[in-house]
């Protein structure tokens, strides 16, 4: 286990909130070698620090293995699943229902044209002999 090094690390308390939320190893097969916490650690590495995942530092799980993990997570929706489950958290603690019941749209946020249908698109015009050089 290495020590907390990078800002990206995840705090002990962030830890706590993380850590159910993350899925276990699967049972049976070889056993995990590597922390799910070093894991995390070197995705917010990544990410945080816009860098490739060939770049992560060697104190880091080797980054073909990080990678892995992330898509694997990514294709199979945790990351969705664990902002929804720490928005919930923040509301609840705020003294608000864990699930937003209105949302708000505006005009910056939704663009339409002032005409739809066929009156939307421009008549695309044929060129004449006049207009070749």
């Amino acid at each position: 286990m290495r020590a907390r090094t990078y800002s990206t690390d995840t705090s002990d308390a962030e830890w706590v909130l993380l850590e159910p939320l993350i899925p276990a190893p699967k049972p049976g097969g070889r056993p995990a070698r590597i922390a799910r916490r070093e894991i995390m650690d070197a995705i917010f590495y990544v990410k945080r620090g816009g860098v490739s995942w060939r770049l992560l530092p060697v104190d880091f799980p080797h980054w073909k293995t990080v990678y892995d993990y992330f898509r694997q997570w990514k294709q199979s929706g945790l990351w969705e699943s664990i902002n929804d489950a720490l928005r919930a958290q923040v509301r609840e603690a705020e003294g608000r229902n864990a699930v937003p019941t209105a949302g708000i749209v505006d005009s910056r946020s939704v663009k339409t044209s002032q005409k739809g249908g066929s009156e939307g698109t421009t008549v695309a015009r044929k060129s004449t002999d006049e207009n070749i050089i």
